[in-house]
């Protein structure tokens, strides 16, 4: 198995990965933080929607949808 870092917007439905960064700022960075996407969480692409955005992630046994936008600040560790 092999490790790639990439943005969380790039991780296909059923991937799996770990946080790495976050590159957000502020608020968002603090609502990211509050959602428990702190280095080394596990995260799984559950659902995108039938426009492609949001997608639905599973993160800490809670799924919660992502913008891309948002989701492209959270850099992780993809097991491709």
């Amino acid at each position: 198995m092999q490790k790639q870092v990439l943005p969380l917007n790039r991780l296909p439905v059923g991937g799996k990965a770990k946080v790495n960064a976050l590159m957000a700022k502020g608020s968002e960075r603090r609502r990211m933080l509050d959602l428990g996407l702190v280095s080394g969480t596990e995260i799984e692409a559950v659902q995108k929607s039938p426009a492609g955005d949001p997608v639905a992630y599973l993160i800490r046994g809670a799924v919660i949808a992502l913008r891309n936008e948002d989701a492209g600040k959270i850099l992780v560790n993809a097991f491709i």
